[in-house]
């Protein structure tokens, strides 16, 4: 195969999974946009100032309605835990709003089945509890203190300024009256295109790397790897290695599932694919913006505990799916390359096609493209609640997206 054939061979695995997942991603992003143009973010970190169960409870249920990659979310747990949330609180918002979300989900189910999307949502839940009490057991409150200490030095990682906007609707009414109003529509455009702009690095970044995997590696190296010979040595495997291969790719939030897609028909457990999609806040350049936000010693408990917990959230769905007969017989996820057709996924990538370029247009026609060049920004200071000064204010001081008034 010459060069020119291999490459495009890759690129046709990649455009073929680019064209499986586009409607899911749109319709995911749109629902997240909704929900966090209703959902102010001093209400948000009001809620989430201990570490008692309740707490963390609101914490994962805030970050699942606050979806946002990877790089963002770790700097907004940053601002939450500034603003004065509990250190657990924030990481779990953290765990919570990339890797419990419905856009994930939904691409779970489309490329590798539904049962993928069943154990994201069975073994998140274990890994932020499994967070919380290891935090309540080996955290102490002087590490802590000296990561807060660290915190407030307002280090800039990555996605600050994408973080430190807040574009909620502070208008009253009722869900739908705020939702149909012109300022909510505007809210909405507003966040639909930022969590695009924040993502999309690392969704083509992710659908190139998986393009090439299944194009480039054979299929006897994974197998290799993920033990396949032995079934009982794959099980106890997959799940130590699954979060090592992400660490090792550099991909992280949506962007890690087409890999995820190659990895399992390669051989790995079911456990280690869900290791490794949770393991997208572990990867190598995160690592490195932990160690700004919270200091050396906090960067390995972090790593230490989020690793021991997403190992075991892997052991746990692994062995209870299996034992329940929940695990696919076949791997045969949607990595190869397909033709256009007429059918449900053509006619669903046309109608949110459409809906994206909606609210592309309002963003646009509202004043937003100043934003995306504030992405970066620096990280706001404790208690700020706007996008960057952008925009104008309400009678609040709160500020509010140009043109949504």
């Amino acid at each position: 195969m010459t060069v020119l054939a291999a490459i495009g061979h890759a690129l046709a695995e990649a455009g073929s999974m680019t064209w499986q997942i586009t409607w899911s991603l749109i319709l995911g992003f749109t629902l997240a946009a909704i929900v966090q143009a209703l959902v102010r973010r001093q209400t948000i970190v009001a809620m989430l100032g201990d570490d008692r169960p309740a707490t963390v409870a609101r914490a994962a249920g805030l970050g699942v309605a606050s979806s946002s990659c990877s790089y963002a979310a770790v700097a907004l747990a940053r601002s939450l835990f500034r603003q004065g949330a509990s250190f657990t609180a924030a990481m779990v918002f953290e765990i919570a709003s990339t890797n419990l979300v419905v856009e994930l989900g939904i691409i779970l189910a489309l490329l590798l089945g539904w049962q993928f999307t069943l154990a994201e949502f069975v073994g998140g839940p274990i890994m932020i509890v499994g967070v919380a009490v290891a935090f309540r057991l080996f955290v102490r409150k002087r590490l802590i203190d000296a990561a807060r200490q660290q915190a407030d030095r307002g280090l800039a990682g990555s996605m600050e300024g994408h973080a430190a906007m807040d574009m909620s609707v502070a208008s009253g009414g009722s869900f739908w009256h705020r939702l149909a109003s012109r300022k909510g529509y505007t809210a909405v455009s507003h966040i639909f295109v930022m969590e695009w702009a924040a993502v999309i690095r690392d969704v083509v970044i992710g659908l190139l790397i998986a393009g090439a995997v299944a194009a480039w590696v054979p299929d006897s190296f994974w197998q290799h790897l993920f033990l396949t010979g032995n079934p009982l040595a794959a099980k106890l495997w997959g799940p130590l290695i699954g979060p090592v291969i992400s660490m090792l790719s550099f991909v992280c939030s949506i962007g890690n599932v087409p890999l995820a897609a190659v990895l399992w028909n390669g051989g790995i457990s079911f456990g280690g694919v869900v290791s490794f999609i949770f393991a997208d806040l572990i990867i190598i350049p995160i690592l490195l913006i932990y160690r700004k936000y919270y200091g050396t010693k906090m960067t390995l408990v972090l790593l230490g505990i989020f690793y021991a917990t997403m190992v075991i959230a892997g052991y746990i769905v692994e062995f209870s799916f299996g034992a329940l007969g929940l695990i696919p017989a076949t791997r045969a996820a949607k990595v190869g390359e397909i033709s256009l057709q007429w059918n449900y996924t053509t006619y669903l990538n046309i109608v949110f096609l459409l809906l994206a370029a909606a609210l592309l247009i309002r963003f646009f026609r509202t004043g937003g493209r100043p934003m995306l060049k504030m992405m970066g920004g620096g990280p706001a200071e404790p208690g700020q609640h706007s996008h960057g000064g952008h925009g104008h204010h309400d009678h609040g001081g709160r500020a509010l997206p140009a043109g949504g008034r």
